[in-house]
């Protein structure tokens, strides 16, 4: 009797051993069908577009450009590229399309002459000192657009308090003089100074032609 107890304990164990060793191997083959949490590829779908995530102030690379031509005001022979869908305000001969941060403002006026990088340093820096808040590091220079030679003058400063939030942004500054036969055209654009609109601004700036 003793020796059939031990033979019943021995079959016993090894159909318990097999058991735990299928629901084992199942247990397996599950895991191995079923990606890892943040697999980049799936059999049988298409993997999502990432997310495109654009720094505070950045102008989209997709950003579609219109042209802008001046219907009023003391000068209407020009015409200029703006990003399409933003908020358009005129003022007295001012013109400005904005959007968030980002802000493109045209103003044309009457001169006796071409602007130069002297009279861009004595006459309008003084007026823009006393005018934007926390007026800083201004540079003059003489650039080459499409349109001819342009007088640039860079600087930061200070938004407008947001009426919403409160907030207030640093923000850079890139405006463009251009002049022909007696007629002044001011080309402003500005948004925050971290972000990276090099290549809007230059469309913007490049896209000024006489008519």
């Amino acid at each position: 009797m003793a020796a059939h107890r031990r033979t019943y304990a021995v079959v016993g164990l090894s159909v318990v051993a097999a058991v735990t060793a299928g629901c084992s191997g199942s247990g397996s083959g599950t895991g191995s069908g079923t990606p890892a949490s943040g697999s980049s590829t799936v059999s049988g779908q298409i993997k999502p577009a990432p997310t495109e995530s654009n720094p505070p102030g950045d102008i989209p690379d997709n950003q579609v450009y219109v042209s802008y031509r001046p219907s009023g005001g003391s000068f209407t022979g020009f015409t200029l590229k703006v990003p399409e869908g933003w908020a358009r305000t005129s003022q007295g001969g001012t013109t400005a399309f904005t959007d968030k941060l980002n802000t493109v403002r045209i103003a044309a006026v009457s001169a006796s002459g071409a602007p130069t990088a002297g009279s861009v340093t004595s006459q309008v820096v003084p007026q823009l000192q006393a005018r934007v808040p926390k007026f800083a590091s201004p540079k003059v220079s003489e650039v080459t657009r499409r349109a001819g030679r342009v007088v640039l003058l860079t600087y930061q400063g200070d938004s407008a308090k947001d009426p919403v939030t409160g907030k207030v942004v640093r923000d850079a500054f890139a405006r463009y003089a251009f002049y022909r036969a007696g007629h002044e055209v001011d080309v402003t654009l500005s948004g925050p100074v971290r972000a990276d609109n090099v290549d809007p601004w230059r469309i913007v700036s490049d896209s000024l032609t006489w008519r």
